[in-house]
């Protein structure tokens, strides 16, 4: 098993929460793949951390190419990506692994997702597990939107979801080869959506494991209100749609999104916040720019999964409970 860090200007991240990997790693070989970081994380590895081995990129790859870059060099049978900015507790990688080894047709599974600034919070990136509604929108257990809910154990058990958190996220390295990898066009944000999303339409299974847990900082290279981050989330929003979504359920939803990332951008605008009203204006030319290039990744993709069909889906559209129905928690969502 091989534990891969992503780092790129992380030396603060890599200080703080390396000896803690380092120390609950079980023996799987600890690797830190460095996406051309102008800081000093590549000395301080070199000078601190002598038995951590170090992937050199020649340049800033982002999230997804950067990752399929280091992974192409690493043997082993699992792979876990985390964040640099995630604390690891003991014990954490023994479910996890237990549960792949165990089970042939899960190819991914993450742990329970716990804000490090108060870890009796669920975080935003991953949280009890991902879901997706009827158009797509990602929550998860224990957040919905920007709601987080405290833990009590009422997530702890396993279970499938849409999606795996790319914050700590296990995966089968042969599952992972026969789909390439992370799609290198998101750049960054919702990739391990859209991952998850093709491994489920190949026939494999995605899960959360609730007796592992880790915390995590978020927000490490962009924060929520970042118009970078607004741009890449309803750019990669649409995307995910369009490349995944079985044929009879495409164009409804995406007719839909049109029409609710209309709505977001004016409510940005009369908010004041012109600059993620404009981030989404420009995420939208930008997919329609590379619409050839979403389709011709649809056609390799074969969606065929309908939504009934999909573990972790809400069929009903989850803007109008959270935001007309006022519903908070993930369990006045109805869902099992």
């Amino acid at each position: 098993m091989a534990i891969v860090i992503l780092n790129w200007n992380g030396a603060d991240f890599l200080r703080r929460f390396l000896p803690g990997v380092l120390a609950h790693a079980d023996g799987a070989r600890v690797i830190v793949a460095d996406n051309a970081s102008t800081d000093d994380s590549v000395e301080l590895l070199a000078r601190d951390f002598s038995t951590v081995e170090l992937l050199l990129l020649d340049r800033n790859w982002g999230f997804c190419e950067g990752y399929n870059q280091a992974l192409a060099q690493v043997d082993s049978d699992f792979f876990v990506l985390l964040n640099s900015d995630v604390e690891v507790t003991l014990g954490w990688l023994r479910p996890l692994r237990a549960l792949l080894e165990a089970h042939p047709r899960i190819a991914a599974v993450q742990p329970k997702i716990l804000a490090h600034a108060d870890p009796t919070l669920f975080e935003y990136a991953g949280a009890g597990g991902g879901y997706l509604d009827r158009l797509a929108y990602p929550f998860c257990r224990g957040r919905l939107f920007d709601t987080l809910e405290k833990d009590h154990g009422q997530y702890d058990d396993p279970r499938p979801v849409a999606w795996a958190s790319g914050a700590c996220l296990m995966v089968r390295r042969a599952a992972w080869q026969a789909l390439n990898g992370l799609e290198p066009a998101f750049f960054a944000h919702m990739e391990e959506i859209d991952f998850c999303w093709r491994l489920q339409n190949a026939g494999h299974e995605v899960w959360y494991h609730g007796g592992s847990a880790v915390q995590h900082v978020g927000g490490g290279t962009l924060p929520k209100s970042n118009p970078r981050k607004t741009y890449l989330n309803f750019r990669n929003g649409l995307a995910l749609l369009y490349k995944n979504a079985a044929p009879a359920e495409l164009y409804g939803p995406m007719f839909q999104r049109l029409l609710l990332d209309g709505v977001a951008g004016l409510r940005f605008l009369l908010a004041g916040e012109i600059r993620n009203c404009w981030a989404i204006i420009r995420a939208h030319f930008s997919f329609y720019g590379k619409l050839g290039y979403w389709r011709r990744q649809r056609r390799a993709a074969r969606p065929q999964l309908r939504v009934a069909e999909r573990a972790g889906v809400y069929t009903g559209s989850l803007v109008w409970a959270y935001f007309g129905r006022g519903k908070r928690k993930f369990s006045e969502l109805g869902l099992k």
